[in-house]
């Protein structure tokens, strides 16, 4: 008696304790403040930051013709030919890429090599290894030395929208500097 006693008295006094103690914990503290206060607050800035963290990517390898829309975040490391319109989004051209298109975004930057008329909401950027042939309509431009441009810019600022508009030709080539 002694011994089914004390095989049955610690066997249920472990099962009790170890789930017990993980639901009351579990379901307890971490969930009523999780719902509260982590998931929804915690959620909604990971949302906040995948929307401007992530985009999707045309790899080196492909090659699209026609209409790109969406509304994300592009990447271009490939080929591209048509238009391209991701008006609250950002699209970067990769050192890769090769555009022969339109594109409207907010936010435009040209690493690569881009035969087209950009538009953004927000600003264009040419980097010293990129070439835009074009005319840029844009807030704010911003181009690099060793970058190449040939094309108008019309900068409009946010609330001019009827304004007169101030088209500068320009041809900008800019020889990168050897050391």
């Amino acid at each position: 008696m002694w011994k089914p006693a004390n095989p049955s008295t610690p066997a249920p006094a472990p099962k009790n304790t170890t789930p017990e103690p993980e639901k009351t914990p579990m379901s307890t503290t971490p969930q009523n403040p999780n719902p509260m206060s982590e998931p929804t607050p915690v959620s909604a800035a990971r949302n906040a930051a995948l929307n401007t963290s992530e985009q999707a990517t045309i790899g080196k390898s492909l090659v699209i013709k026609g209409e790109v829309s969406g509304s994300e975040s592009l990447y271009i490391d490939g080929r591209v030919e048509g238009s391209i319109n991701l008006s609250g989004n950002r699209v970067t051209i990769g050192r890769n890429g090769v555009v022969n298109a339109n594109i409207v975004a907010r936010e435009i930057v040209v690493i690569g090599k881009v035969k087209g008329n950009l538009q953004a909401s927000d600003r264009v950027d040419i980097r010293n290894e990129g070439s835009l042939t074009g005319d840029v309509v844009a807030q704010r431009i911003s181009i690099e030395d060793g970058a190449f441009f040939k094309g108008g810019i019309d900068i409009r600022k946010p609330g001019a929208a009827n304004a007169p508009k101030e088209v500068a030709s320009v041809e900008k080539e800019s020889a990168k500097a050897t050391a």
